[in-house]
Protein backbone atom coordinates (compact mmCIF):
# COMPACT_ATOMS: atom_id res chain seq x y z
CA UNK A 1 0.00 0.00 0.00
CA UNK A 2 1.46 3.36 -0.92
CA UNK A 3 2.18 5.87 1.84
CA UNK A 4 0.60 8.58 0.60
CA UNK A 5 -2.27 10.19 -0.59
CA UNK A 6 -3.02 13.01 -2.44
CA UNK A 7 -5.43 15.67 -1.38
CA UNK A 8 -7.67 14.65 -4.89
CA UNK A 9 -7.95 11.26 -4.02
CA UNK A 10 -8.93 11.65 -0.59
CA UNK A 11 -11.46 13.82 -1.33
CA UNK A 12 -12.65 11.68 -3.90
CA UNK A 13 -13.99 9.53 -1.01
CA UNK A 14 -13.52 11.08 1.85
CA UNK A 15 -15.90 8.85 3.88
CA UNK A 16 -14.13 6.05 3.67
CA UNK A 17 -10.90 6.46 6.10
CA UNK A 18 -10.21 7.40 9.57
CA UNK A 19 -9.02 11.07 9.54
CA UNK A 20 -6.69 11.73 12.13
CA UNK A 21 -5.42 15.49 12.51
CA UNK A 22 -2.25 15.71 14.31
CA UNK A 23 -1.32 19.30 13.64
CA UNK A 24 2.40 20.16 15.68
CA UNK A 25 4.83 22.07 15.57
CA UNK A 26 8.54 21.78 17.11
CA UNK A 27 8.52 24.61 19.92
CA UNK A 28 5.37 26.40 18.41
CA UNK A 29 1.43 26.67 19.40
CA UNK A 30 -0.48 23.89 20.53
CA UNK A 31 -2.34 22.53 17.45
CA UNK A 32 -5.81 21.61 19.31
CA UNK A 33 -6.71 25.44 18.86
CA UNK A 34 -5.59 25.19 14.76
CA UNK A 35 -7.84 22.30 14.52
CA UNK A 36 -10.81 23.92 16.29
CA UNK A 37 -10.74 26.93 13.97
CA UNK A 38 -11.06 24.80 11.05
CA UNK A 39 -10.18 20.77 9.59
CA UNK A 40 -10.98 18.23 7.35
CA UNK A 41 -14.60 16.89 7.63
CA UNK A 42 -14.91 14.00 9.79
CA UNK A 43 -10.94 14.62 11.04
CA UNK A 44 -10.41 13.80 15.09
CA UNK A 45 -7.50 15.58 16.46
CA UNK A 46 -4.69 13.67 17.67
CA UNK A 47 -2.01 15.52 20.11
CA UNK A 48 1.66 14.55 19.66
CA UNK A 49 3.10 15.08 22.82
CA UNK A 50 0.53 13.57 24.66
CA UNK A 51 -0.82 10.59 22.39
CA UNK A 52 1.90 10.09 20.35
CA UNK A 53 5.05 9.98 22.78
CA UNK A 54 5.31 8.70 25.98
CA UNK A 55 6.56 11.32 28.70
CA UNK A 56 9.92 13.13 27.90
CA UNK A 57 13.28 11.71 30.19
CA UNK A 58 16.12 9.84 29.54
CA UNK A 59 14.31 7.65 26.49
CA UNK A 60 14.28 11.54 24.59
CA UNK A 61 11.72 14.35 24.41
CA UNK A 62 9.11 11.99 22.49
CA UNK A 63 9.86 8.33 23.72
CA UNK A 64 7.52 6.07 21.67
CA UNK A 65 4.45 5.85 24.34
CA UNK A 66 3.46 2.73 26.28
CA UNK A 67 1.69 0.57 23.01
CA UNK A 68 -1.63 0.36 25.69
CA UNK A 69 -1.87 3.96 26.05
CA UNK A 70 -1.29 4.68 22.23
CA UNK A 71 -3.85 1.51 21.52
CA UNK A 72 -6.53 3.58 23.81
CA UNK A 73 -5.68 6.82 21.96
CA UNK A 74 -6.06 5.35 18.81
CA UNK A 75 -9.53 3.90 19.48
CA UNK A 76 -10.61 6.86 21.33
CA UNK A 77 -9.82 8.55 17.87
CA UNK A 78 -11.63 5.91 15.69
CA UNK A 79 -9.48 4.02 14.84
CA UNK A 80 -10.41 0.42 13.01
CA UNK A 81 -8.18 -2.95 11.94
CA UNK A 82 -10.73 -2.94 8.86
CA UNK A 83 -10.65 0.94 7.82
CA UNK A 84 -7.60 2.42 6.31
CA UNK A 85 -6.07 5.61 7.93
CA UNK A 86 -5.48 9.14 6.46
CA UNK A 87 -3.29 11.62 8.76
CA UNK A 88 -2.10 14.58 7.88
CA UNK A 89 -0.85 17.58 9.47
CA UNK A 90 -0.21 21.48 8.94
CA UNK A 91 1.92 20.52 5.56
CA UNK A 92 5.33 20.23 7.26
CA UNK A 93 4.53 16.44 7.11
CA UNK A 94 6.73 15.58 10.41
CA UNK A 95 3.58 14.94 12.84
CA UNK A 96 1.57 13.11 10.11
CA UNK A 97 4.83 10.84 9.48
CA UNK A 98 5.08 9.98 13.61
CA UNK A 99 1.60 9.29 12.92
CA UNK A 100 2.03 6.85 10.44
CA UNK A 101 5.53 5.22 11.65
CA UNK A 102 3.63 4.91 15.21
CA UNK A 103 0.52 3.39 13.84
CA UNK A 104 2.86 0.97 11.06
CA UNK A 105 5.17 0.19 13.78
CA UNK A 106 1.98 -0.93 16.38
CA UNK A 107 0.67 -3.46 12.94
CA UNK A 108 -2.16 -0.90 11.67
CA UNK A 109 -1.35 -2.31 7.60
CA UNK A 110 -3.39 0.47 5.72
CA UNK A 111 -2.21 4.12 7.20
CA UNK A 112 -1.47 6.65 4.58
CA UNK A 113 0.05 10.63 4.61
CA UNK A 114 -1.71 13.26 3.21
CA UNK A 115 0.57 14.71 0.83
CA UNK A 116 1.57 18.34 1.51
CA UNK A 117 -0.90 18.21 4.45
CA UNK A 118 -3.80 20.90 4.90
CA UNK A 119 -1.99 23.09 3.18
CA UNK A 120 -2.96 21.38 0.28
CA UNK A 121 -6.32 20.71 0.60
CA UNK A 122 -8.87 22.65 -1.38
CA UNK A 123 -11.76 21.29 -0.18
CA UNK A 124 -13.99 22.74 2.62
CA UNK A 125 -12.82 22.71 6.35
CA UNK A 126 -15.36 22.39 9.21
CA UNK A 127 -15.61 23.32 12.86
CA UNK A 128 -17.52 20.62 13.81
CA UNK A 129 -16.06 18.37 16.20
CA UNK A 130 -17.00 14.79 15.78
CA UNK A 131 -17.38 11.51 18.25
CA UNK A 132 -16.28 8.86 16.72
CA UNK A 133 -17.68 5.71 17.01
CA UNK A 134 -14.88 3.93 19.54
CA UNK A 135 -12.09 1.57 17.66
CA UNK A 136 -11.07 -1.95 18.14
CA UNK A 137 -7.31 -1.40 17.28
CA UNK A 138 -5.17 -3.60 19.46
CA UNK A 139 -1.31 -2.71 19.38
CA UNK A 140 0.99 -5.08 17.78
CA UNK A 141 4.38 -3.90 18.04
CA UNK A 142 7.12 -4.67 15.69
CA UNK A 143 5.61 -4.01 12.52
CA UNK A 144 8.68 -1.48 11.82
CA UNK A 145 11.93 -2.06 12.43
CA UNK A 146 13.24 0.10 15.18
CA UNK A 147 16.54 0.89 17.03
CA UNK A 148 18.08 1.73 20.28
CA UNK A 149 20.93 3.64 20.91
CA UNK A 150 23.68 0.58 20.43
CA UNK A 151 21.82 0.02 17.81
CA UNK A 152 22.13 3.55 15.52
CA UNK A 153 26.18 3.55 17.14
CA UNK A 154 26.62 -0.58 15.67
CA UNK A 155 24.67 0.73 12.02
CA UNK A 156 26.70 4.30 12.07
CA UNK A 157 29.76 2.45 11.43
CA UNK A 158 28.62 -0.88 10.45
CA UNK A 159 25.71 0.34 7.44
CA UNK A 160 24.19 3.88 6.95
CA UNK A 161 22.81 6.40 10.19
CA UNK A 162 21.26 9.50 8.89
CA UNK A 163 21.01 12.78 10.48
CA UNK A 164 17.71 14.16 9.97
CA UNK A 165 17.87 17.55 11.88
CA UNK A 166 19.38 20.45 10.32
CA UNK A 167 22.27 20.94 9.09
CA UNK A 168 24.21 23.25 11.59
CA UNK A 169 22.89 21.39 14.29
CA UNK A 170 24.31 18.31 12.85
CA UNK A 171 27.94 19.86 12.85
CA UNK A 172 27.33 21.21 16.42
CA UNK A 173 27.52 24.74 15.16
CA UNK A 174 24.28 25.42 17.35
CA UNK A 175 21.99 23.31 19.02
CA UNK A 176 18.77 24.93 20.13
CA UNK A 177 17.11 22.23 22.24
CA UNK A 178 19.52 19.25 23.66
CA UNK A 179 22.76 20.28 25.98
CA UNK A 180 25.14 19.26 23.18
CA UNK A 181 25.52 19.74 19.44
CA UNK A 182 26.94 17.37 16.61
CA UNK A 183 25.94 14.00 15.88
CA UNK A 184 26.35 10.12 16.83
CA UNK A 185 29.72 9.54 15.17
CA UNK A 186 29.69 7.46 11.66
CA UNK A 187 26.37 9.38 11.17
CA UNK A 188 25.79 10.98 7.72
CA UNK A 189 23.70 14.60 7.39
CA UNK A 190 20.19 14.18 5.61
CA UNK A 191 18.21 17.13 6.63
CA UNK A 192 14.33 16.12 6.47
CA UNK A 193 13.92 19.58 4.61
CA UNK A 194 14.84 18.54 1.53
CA UNK A 195 12.52 15.50 1.24
CA UNK A 196 10.16 18.01 0.20
CA UNK A 197 9.01 20.66 -3.04
CA UNK A 198 8.94 24.01 -2.56
CA UNK A 199 5.54 23.52 -2.41
CA UNK A 200 5.62 21.20 0.48
CA UNK A 201 4.75 17.64 -1.20
CA UNK A 202 7.09 15.21 -0.88
CA UNK A 203 9.65 14.74 -4.00
CA UNK A 204 8.99 12.03 -6.65
CA UNK A 205 10.19 8.76 -5.80
CA UNK A 206 13.17 9.06 -8.48
CA UNK A 207 14.25 12.79 -6.85
CA UNK A 208 14.66 10.89 -3.79
CA UNK A 209 16.06 8.23 -4.61
CA UNK A 210 18.81 9.54 -6.32
CA UNK A 211 19.25 11.62 -2.92
CA UNK A 212 19.34 8.33 -0.88
CA UNK A 213 21.64 7.09 -3.28
CA UNK A 214 24.01 9.79 -2.95
CA UNK A 215 23.83 9.24 0.75
CA UNK A 216 24.97 5.76 0.73
CA UNK A 217 21.72 4.54 0.89
CA UNK A 218 21.97 1.25 -1.89
CA UNK A 219 22.69 -1.92 -0.73
CA UNK A 220 23.56 -1.55 3.42
CA UNK A 221 21.29 -0.89 6.02
CA UNK A 222 19.67 2.00 6.55
CA UNK A 223 18.96 4.04 9.85
CA UNK A 224 17.31 6.98 10.90
CA UNK A 225 17.44 9.72 13.53
CA UNK A 226 16.92 13.13 14.23
CA UNK A 227 15.99 15.79 17.45
CA UNK A 228 13.36 13.09 19.05
CA UNK A 229 11.98 10.96 16.69
CA UNK A 230 9.48 12.98 14.83
CA UNK A 231 11.21 14.68 11.96
CA UNK A 232 13.71 11.31 11.50
CA UNK A 233 9.76 9.71 10.96
CA UNK A 234 9.38 11.77 7.75
CA UNK A 235 13.09 11.32 6.50
CA UNK A 236 11.42 6.93 6.86
CA UNK A 237 8.52 7.45 5.03
CA UNK A 238 10.18 9.39 2.55
CA UNK A 239 12.73 6.35 1.96
CA UNK A 240 9.77 3.99 1.70
CA UNK A 241 8.70 5.86 -0.85
CA UNK A 242 11.73 4.71 -2.59
CA UNK A 243 11.49 0.98 -1.76
CA UNK A 244 14.23 1.57 0.68
CA UNK A 245 13.11 0.14 4.43
CA UNK A 246 15.08 2.08 7.10
CA UNK A 247 15.02 1.57 11.31
CA UNK A 248 14.18 4.66 12.98
CA UNK A 249 15.62 5.46 16.29
CA UNK A 250 13.16 6.92 18.09
CA UNK A 251 14.61 7.94 21.26
CA UNK A 252 17.06 10.00 18.47
CA UNK A 253 19.82 12.42 19.76
CA UNK A 254 17.81 13.96 22.89
CA UNK A 255 18.13 10.47 23.96
CA UNK A 256 21.68 10.14 22.98
CA UNK A 257 22.72 13.04 24.40
CA UNK A 258 21.28 12.61 27.93
CA UNK A 259 23.65 9.90 28.53
CA UNK A 260 27.13 11.98 29.18
CA UNK A 261 29.37 9.02 28.69
CA UNK A 262 27.92 8.70 24.96
CA UNK A 263 30.41 9.84 21.93
CA UNK A 264 29.72 13.03 20.12
CA UNK A 265 31.52 14.00 16.76
CA UNK A 266 31.35 17.69 15.32
CA UNK A 267 31.79 19.41 11.73
CA UNK A 268 30.73 18.29 8.15
CA UNK A 269 32.40 14.60 8.05
CA UNK A 270 30.86 11.51 9.64
CA UNK A 271 33.57 11.53 12.54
Amino acid sequence: MSVLITAADLAADLSEPVLLDVRWQLGGPPGRPAYEAGHLPGAVYVDLDTELAGPAGPGGRHPLPDPEAFGAAMRRAGVREDRPVVVYDGGQGWAAARAWWLLRWAGHRRVRVLDGGLAAWEGGLTREVPVPEPGDFVPRPGGMPLLEAADAARLAREGLLLDARAGERYRGEVEPIDPVGGHIPGAVSAPTTENVTPAGLLRAPGELRERFTALGAAGTPVGVYCGSGVSGAHTVLALATTGIEAALYAGSWSEWTADPTRPVATGPQPG
